[in-house]
């Protein structure tokens, strides 16, 4: 592990910059030009091979070096929030993949391992790895790993299953004065349909979430809406769970509509996330190895009780042995989705989170690599997967 350590201390400051560069240019899902564009530089420059456009996607690519049987992919988010910008520390995320990725390619051939740094857009919204997936991007992965900052140390970090809507009320148009009569509201069903969401609350089971905003509530005060939008999460604990909650939320939907005589429209925005299940045996290793680096995850127990919200890499880790812990930094109170985590993302604690998240990440694969019973696993769960695609 000595010489991946060294190999991520000597790319330190230019992956720190890496880090802010990202954080100051702050781009949405699946624009994200500019952040590929710098993630790439170092990976080129230490003779990774670059493919660009993965998947049909612009700004996915996958950045491989060495020709080892057992593939290591290292995820890579970039994009921000609208508004927020970095909220949720992706540019922390893209840079520790990086320097993970420097320090395991000093070791590929010893190991016999092939590292592939996979960039991911659209993670916040529009579900790039699933896309990936299901295009073939991750067919020869053995294992995926990234690291989330966040306030707190979470190993044992746990998501939702996420699903990403949108809810349209036709009605027709009317003086809202002159002839209200001869007009349907489709600003009323959203209301009526806002109603049923909130008394639907108090029955939701353990882990069940809804959570949205108006997208389109009608053009002006005078004229009846004809047309009307809610954009809703719907997040359970977990793809079972998610199906339920979908039933009885369409039924508030069906609701606003019926009540006013207007038709609705449900569909979805993005792929259906589903919840993380990270494998345990790299879970242990990463465990260990950010422990050895002075960090003090929360207990595993108290992990379960706090959910990170909803991401993508949940899919992946449902098809491929993966992981995605949480890495703290100082955010001073804020927590992700705020402008103070914003702010906290290029601080001193946050710089420190690139590497040891780096460090961290890379020892983990490295102790996979060389344990022949994780290794022979990891190798034959890939086997069988590959089996099950041809």
């Amino acid at each position: 592990m000595a010489r991946s350590d060294a190999a991520i201390t000597a790319a330190g400051s230019e992956l720190i910059a890496l880090s802010h560069s990202i954080h100051a240019e702050p781009e949405l899902a699946f624009e994200e030009t500019r952040s590929v564009a710098k993630v790439l530089v170092p990976l080129a420059e230490r003779g990774f091979e670059i493919d660009h456009g993965v998947a049909g996607l612009p700004t996915a690519f996958r950045a491989s070096y060495g020709s080892g049987p057992l593939t290591v992919g290292l995820c890579a988010e970039y994009d921000a929030l609208p508004k927020l910008g970095h909220a949720c520390g992706h540019n922390i995320i893209a840079a520790a993949s990086v320097g993970a990725a420097l320090g395991l390619a000093e070791v590929a051939d010893a190991l016999g391992i092939t590292v592939v740094v996979l960039g991911t857009p659209a993670e916040e919204s529009g579900g790039g790895k699933i896309l990936m997936l299901e295009h073939g991007a991750f067919d020869d992965i053995a294992m995926a790993l990234m690291v989330h900052p966040g306030p707190d140390e979470i190993v044992d970090a746990r998501s939702l299953a996420l699903a990403d809507l949108s809810v349209v009320f036709h009605g027709q148009e009317a003086h809202a004065s002159a002839a209200p009569e001869q007009g349907r509201n489709a600003g009323d069903a959203a209301t009526i349909a806002q109603v049923a969401i909130g008394l639907l609350r108090q029955h939701l089971r353990q882990g069940q979430q809804l959570h949205g905003i108006v997208g389109d509530g009608g053009v002006a005060p005078n004229v009846v809406p004809a047309r009307a939008e809610l954009l809703y999460y719907l997040r359970a604990a977990d793809s079972a769970s998610l199906g339920d909650l979908m039933r009885r939320a369409s039924a508030c939907f069906e609701a606003g509509a019926l009540a006013t005589g207007c038709t609705h429209e449900t569909r979805t925005l993005a792929p259906t996330y589903t919840e993380l299940t990270p494998d345990p045996a790299l879970l242990s290793a990463y465990r260990t190895q950010i422990a050895g680096l002075g960090r003090t995850p929360i207990a595993p127990e108290l992990a379960a009780q706090r959910p990170l919200g909803s991401t993508d890499m949940g899919n992946v880790t449902n098809v491929i042995p993966g992981i995605h812990p949480v890495i703290g930094i100082d955010a001073g109170g804020a927590v992700t989705h705020q402008p103070g985590f914003a702010a906290a993302s290029v601080n001193a604690s946050a710089d420190r989170a690139v590497l040891d998240g780096a460090t961290a990440l890379a020892r983990t694969a490295i102790a996979a690599a060389r344990d022949e019973l994780h290794r022979d696993r990891l190798l034959q769960r890939l086997v069988r997967r590959q089996e099950d695609i041809r």
